[in-house]
């Protein structure tokens, strides 16, 4: 029986814990070493949830307490000859969620108190700026030496209200004095390092340091978060092995599965390909291919803003953007597209050296089948939505057997099953219904508003055996759709694809919010 080389850390986010208990631990070390030997003081990084952060700031932290044995056998061990100790001061962030200011106040009061006991400071000073600096005056003077401080999630206070400008303003203001005295403070300080998902540019922390190291889009950390694709390959091949026997696959199969599933991150002009490490390390220690990452939490603040922005499905991604167009403060976002690169929900897939042009678009299956699933209530309640995803996955078989007019036949049926709330007399309603429901029959490749020399079709879907042009129309006929395809022939302009084409009219009826009919025709 094959055996994983090392129990994973599913749930642990400590260095330490991991190391002692012997636990897989993926070498990042050299990063750190690197990253602290720099001329800078104030260091920045940003990587979507579950992707290793709170991991690299607990590692940094036994890193600069000196605990060498911690780290034997890794990389670092090459490069680090002093293991100088360093007072850390640790302030995580991820629990100050859902809060009004009051509670806020009250929340960073007891990450202070954390630390204050640690140093022996019993009377703490009034307001909690005040508490900071006395709490690095502090450790500096007993432990003579410069303080380190590692803040996690630093912007998790402010992500959930970020669709709220008055909330956002309240609670941004309270962050920005926490954060103040991290300026002033700078000669007594050896390391400064945040870590969150976006930026907001008010806080203190960006708005007031001119001299803050943003590692977030550099090249030479662009595989600090999250497990590469050398990594998966060389540190997790026992792994792989045992996934692939559990799934009777082939080690080759596997590994495309897996990079389909939870590859296609890239955070640089220049990186590595990166999977999501959460994902990676569930699906080998469950054996099964599953939507890991997006099942553990649901994106809230990232649909507020979509629907703040009034953004359809359809114009999520693929996008083209120049770099401060998506790498910008969340407040001063003229897009979405910010907070999609930031969140994970999509990512950099090429740059053009010419243009400065950046390509962005959703990673991998597990994204894509997660974001369109969480917008699929938008169009139809809930319980319609659960409904939904049970006929999906029979429309994906059907379509699979090249049964497009049993597939239509179920999606009439689940139309009708959808309550009258959720009828409309808006073509692009049922368009972008479409679109999400077509999305999520997984396997498949879908395009929209695609041009040909004619007009453009409205969907185009490609299986593994057929090409489809889909047409839709809205209280006319199907007949009135395959006539606009016939007319216009659109199925010219795919006459190269290599595969079968079909024809496919579909028309609503905005009384029912329902299929009416459909034709479906050979090319």
């Amino acid at each position: 029986m094959l055996m994983a080389r090392k129990l994973y850390p599913l749930g642990i986010q400590t260095f330490e814990r991991i190391r002692k208990e012997d636990k897989l631990y993926i070498d990042k070390t050299e990063y750190i070493y690197h990253m602290t030997h720099t001329s800078g003081t104030y260091f920045f990084l940003a990587r979507p949830r579950r992707f290793g952060k709170s991991l690299l700031v607990s590692t940094l932290q036994s890193y600069f307490e000196g605990k060498k044995d911690l780290f034997e056998g890794l990389a670092i061990e090459k490069f680090e000859k002093e293991w100088t100790k360093y007072p850390v001061l640790h302030f995580d962030m991820s629990g100050g969620k859902h809060m009004d200011k009051e509670q806020l106040e009250e929340y960073l009061g007891y990450r202070l108190q954390d630390e204050e006991k640690k140093w022996g400071i019993s009377n703490p000073a009034k307001g909690n700026n005040n508490r900071l600096i006395d709490l690095i005056n502090t450790a500096y003077q007993k432990s003579g030496k410069q303080v380190v401080v590692l803040i996690d999630e630093y912007d998790a206070p402010l992500l959930d209200v970020a669709h709220d400008n008055d909330r956002l303003i309240a609670l941004r203001d309270v962050m920005r004095n926490f954060y103040s005295p991290l300026k002033y403070r700078e000669p007594v300080l050896r390391f400064v390092f945040l870590t969150g998902i976006t930026k907001f540019s008010q806080v203190s922390i960006f708005s007031e340091l001119n001299n803050i190291t943003l590692l977030s889009m550099n090249d030479d950390y662009a595989g600090i978060c999250g497990i590469t694709k050398e990594e998966l390959l060389t540190q997790m091949q026992e792994d792989i092995d045992m996934l692939a026997k559990s799934q009777d696959l082939t080690r080759e199969a596997t590994i495309a599965k897996l990079k389909e599933h939870y590859d296609g991150y890239h955070f640089a002009k220049v990186s590595p390909d990166v999977f999501n490490p959460y994902s990676l390390l569930n699906c080998f220690a469950e054996k099964e291919f599953g939507a890991y990452w997006f099942s553990s939490g649901t994106p809230t603040y990232l649909i507020n803003m979509l629907n703040k922005f009034e953004v359809l499905p359809n114009e999520i991604a693929p996008t083209e953007a120049l770099e401060s167009a998506f790498d910008a403060p969340t407040e001063k976002m003229k897009t979405i597209t910010p907070l999609l690169y930031q969140s994970g929900y999509v990512t950099i897939k090429d740059y053009n050296k010419d243009t400065q042009l950046y390509t962005l678009d959703i990673p991998n299956k597990e994204i894509r089948v997660g974001l369109f699933d969480n917008l699929l209530p938008n169009y139809v309640d809930g319980k319609s939505a659960q409904q939904g995803g049970v006929t999906i996955a029979k429309m994906a078989s059907l379509i699979r057997k090249q049964d497009m007019d049993g597939a239509l036949q179920l999606l009439q049926d689940y139309f009708e099953t959808i309550p009258y709330c959720h009828v409309t007399n808006h073509e692009g309603h049922y368009q972008q219904m479409l679109y999400i429901i077509f999305t999520l029959l997984t396997g498949f490749v879908l395009d929209v508003e695609v041009h040909t020399p004619r007009g453009r079709v409205d969907m185009v879907l490609l299986t593994q055996t057929d090409l489809y042009l889909i047409e839709l129309k809205l209280n006319k006929s199907a007949q009135a759709a395959m006539r606009q395809m016939n007319l216009k022939n659109y199925h010219k302009r795919f006459a190269l694809c290599g595969k079968p084409i079909t024809k496919v009219g579909i028309n609503f009826d905005s009384a029912t919010g329902s299929i009416k009919d459909w034709i479906i025709e050979k090319a």
